[in-house]
This record gives structure tokens, C-alpha cells and sequence, in this order.
């Protein structure tokens, strides 16, 4: 039997085998495309028509192309619905898709590690200029880092066959050795780096004596705080999973397997939630952003007090 249809056939019986699982995970992806992409479409409203992106602080360029990546994500979205009740037949689509995620998750995670790098260096070592200057480079960065993803992202699409759904039966490979090192890497060290900007400031903040300095530290310790719960609520949980996932690579389905299997496909759906999550970030990152967001948006939750259109010096 060829190989490709064995492994449809596979993926259409564990689907059909737990459908009403299937089904609920295929209603949560396409509420996660409906309410993520109306609420970043808002976000680029804002930094498009209201902020100008483009002429205003470096942080707004990092936080405009997080919301490029959250977007491009969603796009795929639809795709992923469609594979948890009917495996894709299209191979070319299922790769374009994985890319896309790949590609984009990779993207998200990048620019939410380097908005906080930038505010970590602002309020804790405002001292080190050439970092600082450096990061204000903003456009070049963003450049770079989408150049990197996009190379570090082929191995995703270099298999003859690879699924859209996680229920894999693909031998162990070189090449998804290298895709999987380059997934976990790009989990990992940003997560480090955002534990160890978070311990920075707390330690700064606690020896910190001026009201002014202790307020730029307490919000910038609320906003990498955000990131870090962000990656412990979407990525750490179904990357552990991946891992447990990958051990079981075969053309068995075992009852354990199983299981993992359909626990990794609930996590991947709570990934997702990181394009609803985000605009929160943006909140926290720019006070005027926050500010502008919600009188036009959410206008009720506004003070009685005149809006401030000026960016704290932080900024």
C-alpha cells in the first residue's frame, strides 16, 4: 500500500475514532480565527492610523511586526479547523500551513523576547547605550529576524510528506531532527532570557528608591511578567507534550500514543490563544498605545479626566 495513503488512512480512523474531541478542537481553532483576527485588525487600525508606526518610537516597529506574525498565523487557521475533522488531502496546502505556523509562531515569540530585551535594558541598565542604540535599529532587526525564520523554517517543508495533523507516522530523520531543534530553541532561550529580564528588574526595583524609577520598573516588570505567563500558558505546555510526542514516533498506534496525540492537539489549540493575548502586551508595552486603544475601542472604560497623548520617557 502507498505510504501516503497508509498514513491519511491512519490519520481519517484516529479522527473518526474520537470525533466529538475532534470536533470541539476544529470549533475552539475557528473561534480563535474569528476573535483573533477581528481584535488584530483593530491593533493595526491603531498603529497604522493613530500611532503612525513607522515615524514613532522603536518599540512600535517590534510590537507592528508581532501583530504581522499573529496575523499571517491566523491565516492558516481555517486549514487547521478543516484537519481536525477531515486529514487534508493537498500536500502542497498542509506544508503551507505548517510553514506558516512555524514560521509565525517563531515570529511572535522573536519580537515579544525582543520588546522586552529593549524595555529590560531601558529601565535596568539605561547606562548601556550602545545595546540600547543598537536595538533602536529597529527596522534592520525586524529584517533579520524574519530572513533567519524564514531559513531556519524550511526543514518544515523539505519532507516528502509531512501532516498537518500531529498523529505522524514519519521514521526519524535527520531532517526532523534539525526542525526540531530549531522548534525547541526557539522556545527555550527566549524563555530564559525572559526569566532572567524578569529577575534584572525585580532586583533592580527592590533597591530602588525613587517613586518615578520605581514606576517605570514596576511596569516593565508587569509587561515581561506578561510574556513570561504567555509562554507558560501557550508554548511551554504543548512544546513538553511535542517532546513526549516524538518519542512515539512509529507506524504503531498504540493506546498511549493515543493519548498524546490528542492531548497535543488540545495544547496546539491553546497556543493559538497567545493572537488573542497579545494585544494585552501591547497594553503594558506603550501607555499612549493603551490609551488611544481603548477610546476608541472601549470609549466606557475611560476616566473622566482629559486623555494624556504623551509617551512616558521609558518609551
Amino acid at each position: 500500500m502507498n505510504v501516503e495513503n497508509d498514513t491519511d488512512e491512519g490519520c481519517q480512523d484516529h479522527i473518526n475514532n474520537n470525533r466529538p474531541l475532534y470536533i470541539f478542537y476544529s470549533s475552539v481553532v475557528g473561534l480563535e480565527f474569528v476573535f483573533g483576527l477581528l481584535l488584530n485588525i483593530t491593533v493595526i487600525h491603531v498603529f497604522i492610523f493613530k500611532l503612525k508606526f513607522w515615524k514613532s518610537k522603536t518599540i512600535y516597529i517590534f510590537l507592528f511586526n508581532l501583530v504581522l506574525a499573529d496575523i499571517l498565523l491566523l491565516i492558516g487557521l481555517p486549514v487547521k479547523a478543516y484537519n481536525f475533522q477531515q486529514c487534508s488531502e493537498n500536500k502542497v496546502v498542509c506544508k503551507v500551513q505548517l510553514f506558516l505556523q512555524f514560521l509565525n509562531r517563531g515570529a511572535s515569540i522573536a519580537f515579544l523576547t525582543v520588546v522586552s530585551i529593549y524595555r529590560y535594558f531601558s529601565v535596568v541598565h539605561p547606562e548601556k547605550r550602545k545595546v540600547l542604540r543598537m536595538l533602536k535599529h529597529s527596522p534592520q532587526i525586524s529584517i533579520f529576524i524574519w530572513v533567519l525564520l524564514g531559513i531556519l523554517t524550511i526543514p518544515a517543508m523539505m519532507q516528502s510528506f509531512i501532516r498537518c495533523h500531529s498523529n505522524e507516522k514519519d521514521e526519524f530523520s535527520a531532517v526532523v531532527l534539525l526542525r526540531e531543534i530549531v522548534f525547541y530553541t526557539q522556545i527555550f532561550i527566549p524563555f530564559f532570557v525572559l526569566v532572567y529580564c524578569s529577575i534584572g528588574i525585580i532586583r533592580r526595583l527592590r533597591n530602588q528608591k525613587s517613586i518615578g524609577d520605581r514606576t517605570k520598573l514596576k511596569r516593565a516588570m508587569l509587561l515581561v511578567t506578561a510574556v513570561v505567563l504567555v509562554f507558560a500558558v501557550c508554548f511551554l505546555p504543548y512544546t513538553f507534550t511535542r517532546a513526549v510526542q516524538l518519542q512515539r514516533i512509529g507506524p504503531v498506534m498504540s493506546e498511549e500514543k493515543v493519548a498524546v496525540v490528542k492531548l497535543y492537539d488540545g495544547l496546539v489549540c491553546l497556543s493559538y490563544l497567545n493572537c488573542l493575548l497579545d494585544p494585552i502586551l501591547y497594553c503594558l508595552s506603550s501607555t499612549k498605545f493603551k490609551k488611544l486603544y481603548v477610546s476608541i475601542y472601549f470609549p466606557f472604560l475611560l476616566e473622566k479626566e482629559p486623555m494624556e497623548t504623551s509617551e512616558e520617557n521609558s518609551q
